[in-house]
């Protein structure tokens, strides 16, 4: 297993923002696409977005037009959360996804913590 280091989350009131934050070494070398998941409590992981190597981002409605995906040359995928609602409160986890991205098998290795998000109304 290759460690990512996911951060950013924390506790806002509704229409607050946060920026959260996916990095794995080799992210870009190996070119992995990168999906952002959550779960809420009691709730089944929710697929919320995407972002292939080339940069194409995917976003599910739930999400559209408030979050943003972007990534960088230095290995970190970022997921810009605005407007945020009570109902986004979860753990969110990113995830290199060779399935739908392609990409060296070695995108594969990846997993991380997790990190919470609260929303307070």
């Amino acid at each position: 297993q290759v460690h990512l280091v996911e951060s950013g989350g924390g506790s806002v009131q509704a229409g607050g923002s946060l920026r959260l934050s996916c990095t794995g070494l080799g992210l870009t070398e190996y070119k992995c696409g990168v999906d952002y998941y959550r779960r809420a409590a009691g709730e089944p992981r929710e697929w919320i977005s995407g972002i292939g190597p080339d940069g194409r981002a995917t976003y599910a409605d739930s999400v559209k037009g408030r979050f943003e995906i972007s990534r960088d040359t230095k290995d970190t995928v970022y997921l810009q959360m605005n407007r945020l609602k009570p109902d986004d409160t979860a753990t969110y986890f990113c995830q290199p996804n060779t399935a739908q991205y392609g990409g060296s098998w070695y995108c594969d290795r990846y997993s991380g913590q997790g990190t919470q998000v609260t929303v307070s109304s």
